[in-house]
């Protein structure tokens, strides 16, 4: 079977696809945690529809316990930079962040977020996610959010390489 043409409408996001691994690991931190760093592995796929379909999984970078997971969609609104990210997360937490790409740079921020009754507290109140493909072909992802505790302020930073197309 032929893999699927790639729907038009997901053609300004196609520097995205592929798997990627964050080299080096990605390093994390917030008002209230400990400095961290973390593996991740990213899938960012089509299968013709005018989406791309996502997960990210990260994992301790000695242990490779697995940590955060999440998966979903991005969506395009056709003729325009219009871009949703709809996102499931293990830790309880749905979430659409809306925003544009422009050229090879994808910046969004929640639009919504809902979460299960028994969440952890602080609970997360507003994210950003930038995502850009630098000059070395390489994916860079840097996420800031905000608590009911917490001004916006950056929580992770990581860079992707990109291991198979």
């Amino acid at each position: 079977m032929e893999p699927p043409k790639m729907n038009p409408v997901v053609e300004p996001l196609s520097w995205m696809l592929g798997t990627w691994l964050s080299d080096p690991p990605g390093a994390g931190s917030f008002p209230t945690l400990q400095p961290f760093q973390y593996l991740e592995e990213v899938h960012i796929s089509h299968v013709g529809q005018p989406m791309l379909n996502f997960s990210f999984n990260s994992f301790h970078p000695d242990t490779r316990k697995p940590l955060h997971r999440e998966c979903g969609f991005i969506r395009l609104k056709p003729d325009t930079n219009k871009v949703a990210f709809v996102s499931a997360q293990n830790t309880g937490i749905v979430e659409v962040e809306e925003g544009e790409v422009n050229g090879q740079e994808l910046c969004i921020a929640s639009h919504s977020i809902a979460r299960i009754s028994f969440a952890k507290e602080p609970h997360v109140e507003q994210i950003t996610r930038k995502f850009r493909l630098n000059s070395e072909g390489k994916l860079e992802q840097t996420v800031s959010m905000a608590t009911t505790t917490q001004p916006m302020t950056q929580h992770l930073r990581v860079t992707y390489k990109k291991v198979t197309p």
